[in-house]
């Protein structure tokens, strides 16, 4: 560009636009972009309005059924108006500047990558974010993947039994949830897999196949009396490469397959599950993927099912705002993403934590 400019400018150029415009488009691109949107339900959508608001969520009530004989006095049940609340504790924002000289001089239309940038950020932190709070951990920093065990309950818990990341330890796999691993110490720790592969007769010594995990989960749905119509799945890179090492029916029609990745879906059906490959979920130390030794807790994976029942999310981008930068020839462009998360059904969700063996 010939116009000269300051020591250390290097803004991108982009036009004068409608703010009203430039909020669809990043809403649209927002929720294209999400596996969460996918999988929990947006019952509360419409109200939120602001950071800090409650939304006090009224509970089924409990009926008591009793033996009748005739003659029986009858007593009526007093109900229980029993509720929980969805806190919207969450706010991100965007900002960026647009000058005027570099708007006119360039050929590029930098507003449509800056557009689709700011909703590709906001979608990936809010998947991260999510996908972690329903897998019962939390970011250590923003746009990472969550790494801590979650300790802060969002409002009130949904389940009393519940611990204090809103989830129930019965629905936990460990390593000790398989009764063929029998190396000491099993406890808490993460659960070794390794692949069927085509033609063995058995599995490598304390471990468990991919498959097993899923057909657990499954079956601890099932206790709990979880519609199967509804249930959703949410896997690993890692986790997906096993699966597919061990069966690769997993990818063919037999299993549903939906004939490409969208939203992140990559299976219709399997074991009842839609499932959905993200690289958003939980990771401790360096990952899934390392090689844990007989009792492995440093280093694994978290995968997360489900019932699009069990997790709410109350979400909107509540401002997208263009201003003239009172300091130089420029708008400058800002947005904000505000929502909300809730579990709602605990008994609806299991999650496992994994490594490689």
């Amino acid at each position: 560009m010939a116009f000269t400019s300051a020591s250390g400018y290097g803004n991108l150029p982009n036009g004068n636009f409608s703010s009203i415009i430039y909020s669809k488009k990043v809403q649209l691109a927002f929720r294209k972009n999400t596996v969460v949107g996918d999988i929990t339900n947006s019952d509360y959508f419409g109200e939120i309005a602001a950071q800090g608001d409650t939304v006090k969520i009224i509970k089924e009530p409990e009926i008591s059924v009793s033996a009748y004989a005739r003659g029986t006095q009858v007593n009526a049940q007093d109900l229980d108006d029993e509720d929980f609340s969805l806190v919207v504790d969450k706010a991100n924002y965007y900002a960026f500047k647009i000058d005027d000289i570099e708007e006119a001089h360039s050929h590029v239309n930098f507003m449509d990558l800056a557009t689709n940038r700011a909703a590709y950020r906001l979608a990936d932190q809010h998947d991260q974010e999510v996908l972690g709070y329903l897998s019962g951990f939390a970011q250590s920093s923003l746009h990472s993947n969550a790494d801590t065990a979650n300790t802060t309950t969002n409002g009130t818990k949904a389940v009393s039994t519940a611990g204090s990341d809103e989830l129930l330890t019965s629905m936990k796999l460990r390593k000790d949830s398989f009764g063929n691993i029998t190396t000491s110490s099993a406890g808490d720790h993460s659960i070794p897999l390794a692949a069927r592969l085509p033609g063995a007769t058995a599995l490598p010594t304390a471990t468990a196949s991919p498959a097993m995990v899923v057909a657990r989960m499954a079956r601890l749905l099932d206790q709990q009396q979880v519609d199967k119509a509804g249930r959703w799945l949410v896997v690993d890179p890692v986790f997906m490469e096993l699966l597919a090492d061990e069966d690769s029916r997993f990818f063919n029609a037999d299993f549903g397959e939906s004939g490409g990745l969208r939203n992140g879906l990559a299976v219709n059906n399997f074991h009842g599950f839609r499932v959905y490959s993200s690289s958003n979920l939980p990771s401790v130390g360096t990952g899934p993927g390392t090689t844990g030794s007989a009792n492995q807790n440093s280093n694994y994976g978290v995968i997360v099912a489900g019932h699009d029942s069990a997790v709410a999310t109350a979400e909107q981008i509540s401002k997208t705002e263009t201003y003239r930068d009172p300091d130089s020839f420029a708008d400058i462009v800002r947005g904000m993403h505000l929502y909300g998360r809730k579990i709602l059904r605990p008994e609806a969700l299991v999650n496992a934590k994994y490594n490689a063996a």
